[in-house]
């Protein structure tokens, strides 16, 4: 009989297995470290989630060009924020207002290094939510144009704001002692209040209103798809709220649960809310709830109890139903529904950490910072965003043409067609699907 093998420990397990103090090196975690790549990539993610959303939500003849837009902001976005986003959100603030240095770093110390990928997603996610309220009607090259603003000046100067500076030269929101632990309004509010000012520069699309402003729904091609976005954003956000524990991660597993419990009150509450509405059980409108209450418990997810959290989630995703209909009013085309569930829900779950701080309810102080921060997020973004994206459709036409928006954008702006099968005829006459 053969001496049994040796049993051999992959490099993970040596890591987990290994003593609190055998981790320790120059200062930092390794394990931590590892944590925080991973949460990076569960991030990454995120992306081929919001392309199946925003795709399944957008008409056959523009599918293409909705993964197009995801791809390349992921890129674009990673670029320019490595280049000089980094340096304004977290160089040396000594004003409170941005920072001065740290631009093109080549970090040698790991944690910096794993910090930097894992704030490159952030900001890339910042952008692509810009990516599905503007969708079916905006071209290609002015939208990466807008996208390369996003990323590079507004996502990272309010950052700084709220995550930026060290020891006593601080961002002016850290300095007030307002709490976003995983960017409830540094991600998702400004992706969303950004959103805002590029659809009231676009205008709606073609047909979806009438001249009465009588509303008309421009149904997506392939709602199954969309589901399956939803559902592939509900994983990725465990690493885009995880990443926010603490380095010996005595929170993670608060911070995980709440992010779950949010998300499932998030569909209890936009339930509750269509019910109360009287309007129909929409699956789309119970995805997009899902994700208002992942997006309300983004900000608080370390500092709440679990009840609370599920109370947060639940309230956010009732808040999507309910400002996506005063959206629709005021004849704002989000083809999404990206301005109520991250604009909307962002802001509604960071003000509700001042209402929920565990030990520390309703404190008065509490609530005046964060409806301070909730106010500068909108105050910032949406003007900027106007200004950005007028500026690009003054310079170079941010709107496709007429013809091209009825044709498709996959074959106006990129000459593919994401169902050549049954679309080929259509298309080329000028019939988009």
């Amino acid at each position: 009989m053969s001496p049994r093998r040796p049993q051999r420990l992959t490099p993970l397990l040596l890591l987990l297995a290994a003593s609190p103090s055998a981790l320790a090196s120059d200062g930092h975690s390794t394990l931590s470290v590892v944590w925080v790549c991973i949460c990076s990539a569960l991030v990454l993610f995120m992306q081929p989630g919001f392309a199946c959303l925003e795709a399944g939500l957008a008409r056959a003849k523009n599918s293409i060009n909705v993964i197009m837009k995801n791809l390349t902001d992921v890129a674009v976005g990673s670029i320019v924020f490595w280049a000089a986003g980094y340096g304004l959100m977290f160089g040396t603030n000594a004003t409170g207002w941005l920072g001065m240095d740290t631009f093109l770093p080549d970090f040698t110390d790991p944690t910096k290094t794993a910090d930097l990928l894992y704030q490159t997603m952030f900001a890339a996610t910042a952008a692509t939510i810009v990516s599905g309220a503007v969708a079916e009607r905006i071209r290609f090259i002015p939208y990466v144009l807008g996208a390369v603003a996003i990323t590079a000046l507004v996502y990272p100067i309010f950052g700084s704001w709220v995550w930026g500076g060290d020891g006593d030269q601080l961002g002016w929101l850290r300095d007030l002692g307002f709490h976003d632990a995983a960017g409830g309004t540094v991600v998702h509010s400004i992706g969303g209040w950004c959103a805002l000012g590029a659809v009231l520069v676009l205008g709606p699309r073609l047909g979806r209103f009438s001249r009465k402003g009588e509303r008309r729904e421009i149904p997506g091609h392939n709602l199954p798809l969309f589901a399956l976005g939803g559902f592939i954003l509900w994983f990725g956000w465990f690493g885009f709220n995880g990443g926010a524990a603490k380095a010996d991660f005595s929170d993670l597993g608060l911070i995980l649960l709440n992010t779950n419990l949010g998300a499932a009150a998030g569909i209890v509450g936009s339930l509750l809310a269509m019910m109360a509405v009287r309007t129909p059980i929409l699956m789309t409108n119970t995805v997009n709830g899902a994700l208002g209450g992942l997006v309300a418990i983004t900000a608080g997810c370390n500092v709440m109890e679990p009840p609370l959290a599920l109370l947060t989630g639940l309230i956010g995703g009732a808040l999507v139903i309910f400002a996506g209909r005063f959206l629709e009013q005021a004849r704002i085309d989000d083809v999404v529904g990206a301005i109520s569930v991250h604009g909307v829900g962002g802001a509604w779950g960071t003000l509700a950490v001042a209402f929920f701080y565990q030990g520390d309810m309703f404190n008065i102080d509490r609530i005046l910072i964060q409806t301070i921060g909730i106010v500068a997020a909108f105050v910032w973004a949406v003007p900027l965003a106007f200004l950005t994206f007028k500026v690009i459709d003054t310079v170079a036409g941010l709107r496709a043409s007429s013809q091209h928006e009825q044709r498709g954008l996959d074959y106006a702006e990129h000459y593919e067609i994401g169902y050549s099968d049954f679309m080929a005829v259509q298309t080329h006459a000028g019939k988009g699907a």
